[in-house]
């Protein structure tokens, strides 16, 4: 299952990072062979610098990547990106192939951006909540959960929420067992708190 995480310049580190590490890792521990590959993506070819000047190296771009089953849309400093139609043309393109489409904390306005139309419940980082309510006032926005799992779109609260959504995705896509298998090896106190 290729599960592609969409990372810009001044994306926040962990947003991309967690994620990354939980469906990496639930790999690693899997019994099944490698159940989860993880490919960063970015519009263009060449180092991304995320927030507080962390540089990597995306495997592909927008335009080169292989078919994605799950895709993760970063989030950080997103003003940019949502006023970016290429991007966003690129993730309402995505949206109809994959089974789920995620985001993490700010990703979510890039998502509403790329669906002008969508109807659904979605969160983000509290401190962003009231401007996603002001900004996209069609969209439900809950607080106080780390993730909100609408099926096929699933978006999470800020920076360490999508470790845990994540956790959740694993979860519904290889079962119970394997995520908290993962998330003990991560040693990591999941908060299994979603909608």
């Amino acid at each position: 299952m290729n599960v592609g995480i969409y990372i810009y310049d001044q994306a926040e580190v962990l947003d991309f990072s967690g994620p990354f590490e939980v469906f990496s890792t639930a790999s690693r521990v899997s019994k099944d062979e490698s159940p989860f590959k993880v490919l960063l993506i970015a519009e263009n070819a060449g180092p991304v610098t995320a927030r507080a000047g962390y540089r990597v190296l995306p495997d592909h771009t927008i335009a080169n990547h292989p078919p994605l089953d799950v895709l993760i849309i970063a989030g950080g400093v997103h003003t940019a990106q949502m006023q970016n139609a290429v991007v966003t043309q690129w993730i309402a393109e995505q949206v109809p192939k994959v089974q789920i489409v995620a985001t993490v904390c700010t990703g979510v306005f890039l998502l509403a951006a790329a669906l002008p139309d969508i109807l659904t419940r979605v969160t983000t980082h509290w401190e962003d909540q009231a401007d996603l309510k002001s900004s996209f006032p069609h969209l439900d926005v809950i607080t106080d959960v780390r993730w909100v799992d609408e099926g096929r779109i699933v978006t999470s609260g800020g920076i360490s929420a999508g470790i845990d959504m994540c956790l959740h995705l694993v979860s519904r896509l290889y079962g119970s067992a394997l995520a908290e298998k993962t998330a003990r090896q991560m040693e990591y106190a999941w908060s299994n708190v979603g909608v």
